[in-house]
This record gives C-alpha cells, sequence and structure tokens, in this order.
C-alpha cells in the first residue's frame, strides 16, 4: 500500500474557486445582461391573434397589438433591443411591400417606437426575402439570377421607409456587396444620419435557416448560394466584415452563431466596432427538441448556449430566449 504521508499535495488548486455559487458568480469571465440581448420578433398581416410557428416552440407571429405587448415587456426586462421581421399579405417578384409605407413591416416600426420610446433599441431586418414571392432577397435577372445592383437600389429605398417609419437601427441582411455603402449613404442623403446600420456581414448558408422560413412563409425554391457564404469559409468571413466597417457599418454580425463560433472570434479580434451574433431558428429549435424528449435540463442548457456565444466574442447576440433569458440570469 501506498503510504499516504509521502504523497505530493497541489499547492495551486484552482478547484478552490469552484467550491461555493457565490465563488464562482465572483470569478466568472463571461457575463450574460439583458442588455447585451436582442429578441427578434414576427409581425403578420391581417391577423388578430398571435399564431404559434410548429418548428419554433414558444415563439409566434404577433398580430400588431400583440406585438406591441411583447416589445414592451421587452423593455420591462431591459433587453439591448428587438429586431423586427414582416410577413405581407400579398407578395411580388420586386418586394414592394417591404419599401411600402403602408406595408406590415413599416407600421410595425412605428407601433414598436410609439409602445417603448426610447427605452428599446428598435431594429428591423433590410431585406427582400419576406416580401418577395420567389423568396430571394434581392431582384432577380431575366434568367433567374439575383441582381445585385438593383437590389441595392431597392435597399437604399428599404432604408428610407423604415427611417422614415422611425427605427433606431436597420439590419441590411441580404449579403449583396456593397449593401451597408448605399444605406449608409441613403440615410445620410435623406437626413436620418442619426439611424444606424447593424449590418449581416458574415452570414452563412446554413442548415440551420429552416424554421426561419416557416416563420416568415418563405417562397423560396433553391438556396442562396451564389450570396450567402460558403460554411467552410472563416478568412472570408473576416473579409467580409471589414469591407463593412469600412462602408460605414456601426455594428457588424456574424449569423448562424453556435456553428461559427470561430469566426465570431476572430470578426472580434479583428474590428473594433460592437459585434452581434444571430442565435437562429434551427439552433433554437434543436434545443427545444431534446428538452421536450428529456434528454436535456432546458433551462441549463439556454444559458449555457448563450454563454458560449458572449465568451467567443460576441457584444450582442439576437437569441429567441432573450426574454426568458434575462429572467434566467437574474435569478
Amino acid at each position: 500500500m501506498t503510504d499516504d504521508s509521502q504523497l505530493e499535495v497541489p499547492t495551486i488548486r484552482p478547484r478552490r474557486l469552484r467550491r461555493t455559487p457565490a465563488l464562482r458568480r465572483m470569478v466568472a469571465e463571461t457575463h450574460v445582461v439583458p442588455s447585451s440581448l436582442v429578441l427578434p420578433v414576427f409581425v403578420r398581416e391581417g391577423i388578430d391573434e398571435p399564431r404559434p410557428i410548429s418548428t419554433m416552440p414558444g415563439v409566434v407571429q404577433h398580430s400588431r397589438d400583440s406585438l406591441k405587448r411583447a416589445a414592451a415587456e421587452a423593455a420591462e426586462l431591459g433587453l439591448g433591443g428587438v429586431m423586427l421581421f414582416g410577413i405581407p399579405e400579398h407578395k411580388d417578384a420586386t418586394g414592394s411591400g417591404g419599401i411600402d409605407p403602408a406595408g406590415v413591416l413599416n407600421l410595425a416600426i412605428t407601433d414598436v417606437v410609439a409602445e417603448v420610446g426610447d427605452q428599446l433599441t428598435v431594429m428591423s431586418d433590410l431585406c427582400l426575402d419576406e416580401f418577395t414571392d420567389h423568396g430571394h432577397c434581392g431582384l432577380l435577372t431575366s434568367d433567374g439570377e439575383v441582381d445585385n445592383d438593383r437590389t441595392l437600389a431597392a435597399y437604399a429605398e428599404m432604408a428610407l421607409a423604415q427611417a422614415a417609419a422611425g427605427v433606431d437601427m436597420v439590419g441590411p441582411s441580404g449579403m449583396m456587396d456593397g449593401q451597408v455603402a448605399v444605406v449608409r449613404q441613403a440615410l445620410d442623403g435623406a437626413g436620418h444620419s442619426h439611424v444606424s446600420v447593424l449590418a449581416y456581414s458574415a452570414k452563412y448558408a446554413s442548415a440551420f435557416f429552416g424554421p426561419f422560413r416557416e416563420a416568415v412563409d418563405s417562397s423560396l425554391v433553391g438556396d442562396r448560394r451564389t450570396y450567402q457564404q460558403d460554411p467552410a469559409n472563416a478568412v472570408e468571413g473576416v473579409r467580409e466584415v471589414l469591407l463593412d466597417v469600412e462602408q460605414g457599418a456601426d455594428i457588424v454580425m456574424v449569423k448562424p452563431a453556435l456553428s461559427y463560433l470561430d469566426v465570431v472570434r476572430r470578426v472580434r479580434d479583428a474590428v473594433d466596432v460592437p459585434v452581434a451574433a444571430y442565435n437562429i431558428s434551427g439552433e433554437y429549435a434543436m434545443v427545444e427538441a431534446a428538452a421536450a424528449n428529456g434528454w436535456i435540463d432546458r433551462e441549463a442548457a439556454i444559458l449555457e448556449t448563450l454563454t458560449s456565444i458572449r465568451r467567443a466574442g460576441a457584444d450582442v447576440v439576437l437569441t429567441y430566449w432573450a426574454s426568458e433569458a434575462a429572467r434566467l440570469f437574474a435569478r
């Protein structure tokens, strides 16, 4: 038998700082606070009550009235903002509903701004995919290809419509070359220099967007691989981010988050503006499905997921758990 008195005992014991919850809280390197969270919300034209989204348990398509209640709750919880997505009753080839001042998204912006004032950053998706009958993020050529430069002109109009509705921050998300520069120039030229730009800079052609397609009633046939990034490329993601910063982006974003935490870290190290990451629909749905089957502890998984995104370097996290997470972290 070994003589225990002869064993060398460690003098450096990292476990000391893990001994109690209070110690662990005190030395935690990463914190998730409500102000770092943004709640994506969907508002559907022509409905009186919220409609559940089957692939995203707990998430709904809001009516205009229920949207205002959700925004007021987000403000009360101290969230950083809400990101608005509109779902129109009618779509067309040019996505005209996204530019129409009476379109569902622009009306929703005005509703939410009137409800919460400056207690909450009101953000809006600046993209055509929810409004086009073909489901692409831009205008199409006669042979069905996305026309980058004609799309930029539409984005400029959409930015002006959202600014006129009262938005605080626009989120160009279509991954068109030059989109940030065009949006920034349009806003500044029309006297909206106060409106910020959250650029979807490194947005990947991900398999995890599936539930979002139901959430916005997407009409897409095919894919978006000619404009969204190849999941194999990280260096390219940083290049896209640097281009957007050069063009005037106030915040840059990596989307999705969990499969691209390495890109989040690279981006955080490369830029001196805030970095956002979008914890997307498929990431949300996987946790919810596993928890519903009893395979994981749901609340612990939510907290760990959001902490990991912050730990990777995201200053801002867009997540469908934002309101719930604010309550969980408050514990």
